[in-house]
């Protein structure tokens, strides 16, 4: 593997969530094709883009600041699913699905955060 990203297994979870977050906007109602399915997507992808932006060369400051802009895009997408909730557009399965998944990465990113020297 040629960039330092593609070792990280917090940055293969967030593909996941990624691929997985398309998947479910594709079953949202065609009126949120521009709103709620598309912020959806763009803050799941924004997790994996991050992490790669941040993993570059910077200091250690910087990644520390790109890791923390994927961690509230992480939280950016479970703020989506309480709304596709509210309105109807996924059950408390795939809720609760999407909910643990996040979960995870999120601690992932946050140890991955604390373990960075400054």
């Amino acid at each position: 593997m040629a960039f330092k990203f593609e070792n990280l297994k917090v940055w293969q979870a967030s593909l996941d969530l990624a691929d997985d977050v398309d998947k479910l906007a594709q079953t949202f109602p065609k009126h949120e094709l521009y709103s709620l399915s598309s912020q959806i997507k763009r803050a799941a992808d924004s997790v994996s883009l991050n992490i790669v932006e941040g993993s570059t060369g910077l200091s250690n400051l910087e990644f520390k600041r790109f890791l923390r802009i994927a961690n509230r895009s992480a939280l950016e997408v479970v703020g989506c699913l309480f709304l596709a909730k509210r309105r109807n557009y996924i059950g408390n399965d795939d809720f609760n699905k999407f909910y643990l998944q996040i979960e995870t990465l999120v601690k992932m990113l946050q140890s991955l955060i604390n373990s960075i020297k400054d």
